[in-house]
């Protein structure tokens, strides 16, 4: 990657190449400005990257973030990017035991499946029923609030009359989302499929009256003004490669290995020290645009770190050499895995786990979700691996705040793995490791990422995969015009810990670039 020109004065230095700088940086080079990016990595994508992690096998997987929901249309459109998107034909599998009997819930495949899946599991349409209106109204309120995530920052109040609905306002918004799962449904297990859009990345119960569960449940439903969870085709690294041809072919440069020590900024002008493999140096910069968490852009600054959040995840990457086949006979492997299939994330079994977290403990059943990539994306293995059949797990675990990993970090990873992995096993008809692939060493093809592992690999503060709580997409004290504004009038925050922020989006990445080609350049 070529290095900046001596001592150059840019329009713009964007710290941090994942996702949301180079989408920032995109933006503004298309604009004309110039721009340098500065990623400490040897590459650019941070979170959102596919590598092949096991030696000798030529299996290409989205590491860390997987899938894709957040991502304007608008974006892609704006930046021509090369790049595409696949529906999962089946939403989710969520295996079950009724009257001593293997079962489970399929959501997917078409209408009149999933209302006979329904049937089958609660004896009755009143789930169903209940489904059908409560994703209307998730649905109502996704295609009212996703176009506001690339626009200035409305107001409560401006929110809410856009959304237009006082029912969903009050169950959304106002109270702990567990009030909406229980208002809506009866069956523990369909109300644990409900709620852990609500969990997923965030340590909460579901009747926490900071609400963090329901901004963290909002950014799950909204997605595309749909709620739909896609496949990146060619893996998460097809997305961050095209971002990163489209920020280049515009101009900007792209500098890994190349460490960000120091901003220092008198609101008009700054300057940003980088370390390198071969030394220091120095970049000017009328705006500096912010990619990393907001703990790393205080410790740039030199301002008080802010509240920390912990990640509370547990990330799973396996390939195996068939897909294993479930308990219940009723459902093809195939369909099991395309979707989201859900493990231990029945109500109650999500309740306890967390209750055993909060007090120190690993959650004994551990609740996770599996899907299998290339079941929809193949082209993330090689032609051969197609042919014999092998196949991708991956496995996001809830309820594993990064304080259970503080005392022995490999320790306790070793032990939750094996806790997930039996949970998973109680649902299948055939050990999950006789079906694990090996690599050229003759190891499982299997890895696990802990909130501490993410916190030394990505420097993510604690793991937290959003970099910290998430926000409501609507102005708040000191959020500024676009949520993306700081102290310092010339630097912004572009990365996911901006409002708006979290999940593989580029919204602060757009919404940094709008605030400087919008505001205009600082006073001289």
């Amino acid at each position: 990657m070529p290095a900046p020109e001596g001592s150059r004065a840019y329009d713009a230095v964007v710290v941090g190449g994942g996702h949301n700088g180079l989408v920032a940086a995109a933006y503004l080079a298309r604009a004309g400005r110039s721009v340098l990016v500065l990623e400490r990595l040897d590459h650019t994508g941070g979170a959102a990257v596919s590598t092949r992690p096991f030696p000798g096998v030529d299996a290409r997987l989205s590491r860390y973030s997987y899938l894709v929901s957040l991502l304007p249309r608008k974006i892609v459109r704006d930046l021509g990017l090369d790049f595409r998107l696949r529906t999962r034909t089946i939403s989710s599998y969520t295996p079950a035991e009724r009257a001593g009997r293997p079962t489970g819930l399929l959501v997917g495949g078409g209408e009149r499946r999933t209302r006979e899946a329904f049937a089958r599991l609660t004896g009755g349409d009143r789930e169903y029923a209940a489904w059908q209106r409560f994703h209307g109204m998730t649905g109502r309120v996704a295609e009212r609030v996703f176009p506001t995530l690339t626009e200035p920052l409305p107001t409560r109040d401006e929110l809410r009359r856009r959304v237009d609905d006082e029912e969903a306002w009050r169950l959304l918004f106002e109270q702990p989302i567990g009030v909406a799962v229980e208002e809506h449904f009866a069956d523990d297990l369909v109300r644990g499929v409900v709620l852990t859009d609500a969990l997923i990345g965030t340590f909460a119960d579901a009747h926490d009256e900071d609400l963090r569960q329901n901004r963290c449940f909002l950014y799950h439903v909204i997605g595309g003004g749909t709620g739909a969870w896609d496949v990146p085709v060619g893996g998460m690294g097809a997305l961050t490669g095209a971002l990163a041809a489209a920020a280049r072919e515009a101009g900007a440069v792209l500098a890994t290995g190349h460490e960000a020590l120091r901003i220092d900024t008198d609101g008009r002008t700054a300057e940003v020290a980088y370390r390198t493999h071969d030394g220091e140096g120095v970049a000017a910069a009328r705006h500096v645009l912010v990619g990393a968490s907001p703990r790393e852009l205080a410790a740039l600054t030199g301002d008080p770190p802010p509240v920390p959040a912990e990640g509370a995840q547990l990330k799973v990457n396996m390939l195996l050499t068939r897909l294993p086949r479930p308990r219940d006979p009723a459902v093809d492997p195939r369909e099991a895995f395309a979707g989201t299939f859900h493990v231990a994330e029945g109500y109650r079994h999500l309740a306890t786990a967390y209750a055993q977290a909060a007090a120190g403990d690993l959650p004994a059943a551990p609740p996770s979700e599996i899907y299998c990539h290339s079941l929809t994306d193949p082209s993330i293995l090689a032609p051969g691996l197609v042919e014999r059949g092998y196949q991708t797990l991956t496995l996001f675990g809830l309820h594993t705040p990064a304080r259970l990993f503080a005392r022995d970090n490999d320790a306790v990873r070793d032990a939750l793995l094996k806790a997930v992995l039996a949970q998973l096993d109680t649902h299948l008809a055939e050990p999950l490791a006789d079906c694990l692939a090996t690599d050229a060493e003759g190891r499982p093809c299997i890895e696990a990422k802990t909130p501490l592992d993410l916190e030394r690999d990505l420097r993510l503060p604690g793991g937290n995969i959003f970099h910290r709580e998430l926000s409501w997409p609507y102005a708040q004290e000191g959020t500024g015009r676009w949520g993306v504004e700081t102290r310092h009038a010339n630097v912004l925050l572009c990365g996911a810990g901006a409002v708006r922020g979290g999940g593989v989006s580029g919204v602060p990445g757009h919404n940094a670039a709008m605030a400087v080609l919008q505001g205009g350049a600082p006073p001289r």
